[in-house]
């Protein structure tokens, strides 16, 4: 991995060549600021119009892939009308959905989390194909959540727990960051050209990790250990650098 022989940290990435690269931009915490509610982040005005231009300028290679659920991604980012993955894969715009119907007793793992929610004074979060619950609010929490949540995975079938950032969230199995960048790069836009992405959770770590195998780079936004190769200090910083590559000189 490319360390700062000064001070020991991740470099920042390189500039982004439209004509070369192929990009992958995770929402929350990389795009957009990490907000106390998932329904209270703060998009840029601005931001929908830089991704539009950049898929341009990309002919096409770029993608918001998160774990949010698409309704969400096209509310907040209206006015975008490029690629999009939600739901960690499971669901997607632009381009056949890898998953068509959610999956069977979705609806009693995500009623069963919301009572634990309501019950503890956890904020619950909604998604397509599944459900989350935040602790932010009350971290001393995340021991009985951890603790829930792996018990209504062995009670229902095909679901898995995908650990985030003050959060718990179950989810299809299958599906991935990883695998939707894989799916992703067999579309034609994507031909040839180096897969960069950028990301801060740990769900984005395996995306990161495949960008790096297949040619390209990750860019790990935030704090904590990665597997990326670059590193940019906040969503800021990342949006400065998808404008800089609009610029010209």
């Amino acid at each position: 991995m490319a360390m700062d022989d000064m001070t020991g940290k991740k470099p920042a990435p390189p500039a982004l060549d439209p004509s070369r690269d192929a990009l992958f931009l995770d929402f929350d915490g990389c795009l957009v600021d990490i907000a106390p509610r998932p329904d209270a982040v703060i998009v840029p005005r601005d931001l929908p119009g830089i991704l539009t231009e950049l898929s341009e300028a990309l002919d096409g290679a770029l993608a918001v892939v998160s774990g949010r659920s698409l309704h969400e991604l096209e509310r907040f980012l209206e006015g975008f009308e490029g690629l999009m993955v939600g739901s960690h894969g499971s669901e997607a715009r632009g381009m056949e959905p890898p998953m068509a119907e959610a999956p069977q007793h979705l609806g009693a793992v995500k009623e069963d989390l919301a009572g634990f929610a309501q019950e503890h004074d956890l904020i619950f979060e909604d998604k397509s194909h599944g459900a989350a619950i935040h602790f932010r609010s009350n971290p001393a929490k995340q021991g009985q959540v951890e603790a829930f949540t792996e018990a209504l995975t062995e009670r229902y079938d095909g679901f898995m727990i995908q650990p985030a950032k003050m959060a718990v969230e179950i989810r299809p199995q299958g599906f991935s960051k990883d695998g939707a960048l894989a799916i992703l790069s067999d579309l034609v836009q994507f031909d040839g050209r180096k897969p960069v992405y950028a990301g801060d959770d740990t769900t984005d770590e395996p995306a990161l990790a495949w960008a790096e195998e297949h040619g390209g780079f990750g860019i790990k936004v935030g704090d904590g250990e990665s597997v990326a190769r670059y590193h940019l200090a906040a969503p800021t910083n990342v949006r400065d650098w998808l404008a800089a590559a609009l610029r010209v000189e």
